[in-house]
């Protein structure tokens, strides 16, 4: 059997996302220019940002693609003929666009175009359409089933993106007019405040009331009625569990798909270089012909307990094999950030950081030091001194020197990875 090869792409909000996804083995990187893409609340690159980014990539050998996704209006046609050209001038790779309007515009610039998720794209002839207009790359509807995108694979010669991992939309993707509704602020433009992830409860005209509530116990009251599921928080009923396809990596390069794609512009980097890290290696063993050597199940416990450290709402396959059905709370991470302190200095010829501390450390902690341009590092203090001593602990308020084997730079920022129910203990 030949093994495919297959494009990994991470989400950057920022430089430091940017940095993450490269270092931990992102084929390409798609970001959002301001105002133009479907993460309008989450930070996002500037025109300025843009030359940098596109200079940072190809130093890698990395692709970048530019989201200019949202609903584009009449009164955005002006800024976005001017924006088209600078963006082929800056040398992006492509630029991800939902609106036919843009896709035309960005063919009169020569831009190369992938049509966005957001486009719902879901059989072979809308495929053929596009191609026709020049378009280089679908992106296939999240609402496909897996075997759905391996007919369309075959029925089509354009390439085929799909998500593998991250967030699920309660509605067909950035179709959702609940936030627009309630907020005055569109999911299509970009502006989602998400009202799906809430607890909800439901009042009937004749103010009975039906809570839907995890717990262990389940009563009876006068003013209300409460369903409890002591196996799931049925209270988040809009709110769906994320995608997460690592176990079916060889199910979905055999299908046919050529790029995998990561959800999550508005994550932090070290999610980013978590996700992109572990995705990486499973396609690398595959692509090895290693997938089925006897340690398979003992990596794929390993790597599903790294994506529990990382933001989370619990995981499922989506639309792949059925209809999800699973509602999930906001955020089911295990670990936690927390904030001790700031890189001083890196000392390259010991590899150490100094760092200024305001809470305490000790030998054995695990430690993110996240900065623009060093991206994501995560490591687990083996050792600390203090004016060339070797110490245990130090209290906060002091500066330490802590081994770093990758480079860090003066303000990057230092995290304590740190468990949930240590918080509560």
């Amino acid at each position: 059997m030949v093994i495919k090869i297959v494009e990994l792409l991470s989400p950057a909000r920022d430089m430091a996302s940017l940095y993450s996804a490269i270092k931990n083995g992102a084929d390409s990187v798609y970001i959002g220019l301001q105002r133009y893409n479907m993460r309008a609340n989450a930070a996002n690159f500037s025109i300025d940002d843009l030359e940098d980014a596109v200079k940072i990539c190809q130093d890698s050998d990395v692709h970048l693609y530019v989201c200019i996704n949202t609903m584009v209006k009449e009164s955005d046609l002006v800024e976005l003929r001017n924006l088209m050209p600078l963006i082929k001038s800056l040398g992006a790779n492509a630029v991800i666009v939902s609106d036919l309007g843009a896709l035309k515009i960005a063919r009169e610039n020569d831009l190369p175009v992938h049509m966005s998720v957001q486009a719902n794209l879901s059989n072979s002839e809308a495929l053929k359409v596009l191609q026709e207009l020049g378009v280089s790359r679908a992106v296939l509807s999240r609402e496909n089933s897996l075997k759905e995108i391996e007919e369309i694979a075959k029925n089509t010669k354009m390439e085929i993106e799909v998500f593998v991992h991250g967030a699920m939309c309660v509605a067909i993707s950035g179709r959702c007019f609940l936030s627009s509704y309630m907020y005055n602020k569109s999911a299509n433009c970009g502006e989602c405040l998400q009202p799906c992830r809430k607890e909800w409860k439901i009042i009937s005209e004749d103010k009975d009331e039906l809570v839907m509530s995890g717990g262990f116990d389940s009563n009876f009251h006068e003013d209300h009625t409460v369903f409890v599921d002591s196996k799931s928080d049925k209270s988040h009923i809009f709110s769906p569990k994320d995608l997460c396809m690592l176990e079916y990596v060889p199910e979905l390069i055999e299908a046919g798909i050529n790029v995998f794609k990561i959800e999550g512009r508005a994550k932090p980097a070290d999610y980013v270089a978590t996700v992109t890290r572990i995705y990486r290696e499973a396609i690398n063993i595959y692509e090895d012909g290693k997938w089925n050597s006897p340690d398979h199940q003992q990596k794929i416990r390993k790597w599903r307990t790294e994506f529990t450290k990382v933001f989370n709402r619990g995981f499922d396959t989506g639309f792949f094999f059925r209809t999800p059905h699973e509602t999930s709370t906001s955020n089911q991470a295990t670990h936690v950030k927390k904030d001790v302190g700031v890189v001083v200095n890196y000392y390259q010829k010991v590899g150490a950081a100094e760092i200024r501390l305001w809470e305490n450390l000790e030998i054995g902690d695990e430690i993110i030091i996240q900065g623009n341009t060093t991206g994501s590092i995560l490591t687990k203090i083996g050792s600390m001194q203090v004016n060339g001593k070797n110490i245990d602990k130090i209290s906060k308020g002091q500066n330490v020197a802590i081994h770093v084997e990758e480079k860090v730079r003066p303000n990057d920022a230092v995290y304590k990875r740190i468990e949930k129910k240590e918080l509560l203990e």
